[in-house]
């Protein structure tokens, strides 16, 4: 691989003349000074850190583990880099413009985790946080497993015996979890999220599941047993697909973003069908469609926070959720701001709060598990 200079890369990016191989170079550099939680970076810090940064580089590149569905969450990175003078790149915000924020650090809240709490058809509740890995339950043919990597699975063994036995999966909020079905369809589920399913996932024909919360589905292929998700008012039936749903109820809508395949929504009279980058949005009485950055609404299942012009009230909601706090704001508070940023889920919330203040909208206090919101 022909080793270019990152600083060479980022100008041909913000003058619109990029290669696909400086495209994917620019990427994953950036990728990797994000997991190295580096915001400001001077001239002098990218030459020492040249030579680690390439070997990690060539290794995800030759293995394939960093794939081109990142590369627009990269754009609002190279936007941000044509306004900046030579010698220093940016990446989300300036740590070092802002001074330590007292109160965020001394009462700072651990990200969230991976745990749910799986309950049975006869009202076992199974935590599976703490549960060991192997099998947890056989109900009617069908048996269920927790893997070493903390998925849950299930597997018909008799389809004969196999009955409508409602499971629930729930993560509380704070947690995250993987679910394998018994069709081999894979769902992720966010925080504050449930997903209800017969043992054997058939009803009338059909594979039918419930969602509360958010979800992201990886529909195994079965065009006798159409899938469908109903959440809050809505269904998605989908022969095999990759789709992303977001019914809270605390949200005004519900949004679906389709990354492959094809969908179609029902929602009392009306009914749509997404293509591939198209998100439909569900107010309850219209449901409209426009293109839309998947990968940057699927965010959570890659483990960010990704804000572009986001709605400020919309990006504490999921702040809250993941770390189990409640928000709390001032009157002094506008209703019409927006976020903009990129930052690991795996980082405390000061870490992700402080990179929201660096826009000098808002600032923030932590007290316990309230989080006070002030102009």
């Amino acid at each position: 691989m022909e080793r270019k200079d990152i600083k060479d890369i980022l100008e041909q990016l913000t003058a619109g003349k990029p290669d696909e191989q400086e495209r994917r170079m620019a990427k994953l550099w950036l990728f990797q000074l994000n997991n190295r939680n580096k915001a400001t970076l001077p001239e002098s810090e990218l030459d020492n850190s040249k030579v680690e940064v390439w070997m990690r580089l060539e290794e995800r590149l030759a293995s394939g583990t960093v794939g081109v569905k990142l590369w627009p969450r990269i754009l609002v990175v190279a936007a941000a880099v044509a306004s900046i003078v030579v010698g220093v790149y940016f990446f989300n915000y300036d740590k070092q413009t802002v001074p330590e924020n007292i109160d965020l650090v001394a009462h700072d809240v651990a990200p969230g985790k991976v745990g749910a709490t799986l309950t049975l058809a006869n009202g076992k509740k199974i935590e599976l946080t703490n549960t060991p890995d192997g099998e947890l339950a056989k109900e009617a043919g069908v048996v269920i497993t927790k893997s070493a990597n903390g998925q849950l699975i299930y597997e018909i063994k008799n389809a004969n015996t196999a009955t409508n036995k409602l499971n629930t999966l729930a993560t509380a909020r704070g947690e995250t979890y993987q679910l394998r079905l018994p069709d081999g369809s894979m769902v992720w589920l966010n925080a504050a999220s449930s997903l209800t399913y017969t043992a054997n996932l058939k009803q009338g024909g059909k594979r039918r599941v419930k969602l509360e919360g958010e979800g992201y589905f990886e529909i195994a292929k079965d065009k006798m047993h159409p899938f469908v998700v109903e959440s809050k008012g809505q269904e998605v039936e989908v022969l095999g697909t990759h789709f992303n749903v977001n019914a809270y109820t605390d949200e005004k809508v519900v949004a679906t973003t389709l990354l492959e395949g094809a969908v179609k929504i029902t929602s009392n009279q009306n009914q749509q069908l997404l293509k591939p980058g198209e998100q439909a949005i569900n107010n309850g009485t219209a449901i409209k469609v426009a293109r839309v950055d998947v990968e940057n609404l699927i965010d959570w299942k890659a483990g960010d926070f990704y804000f572009e012009h986001a709605d400020f009230r919309s990006v504490m909601r999921k702040i809250g959720r993941w770390y189990d706090v409640e928000i709390i704001y001032d009157r002094s508070v506008p209703e019409s701001i927006t976020s903009n940023g990129l930052i690991s889920r795996n980082n405390k919330l000061s870490a992700v709060l402080k990179s929201i203040e660096k826009s000098g909208q808002v600032h923030f206090k932590i007290d316990g598990k309230k989080l006070y919101v002030t102009k």
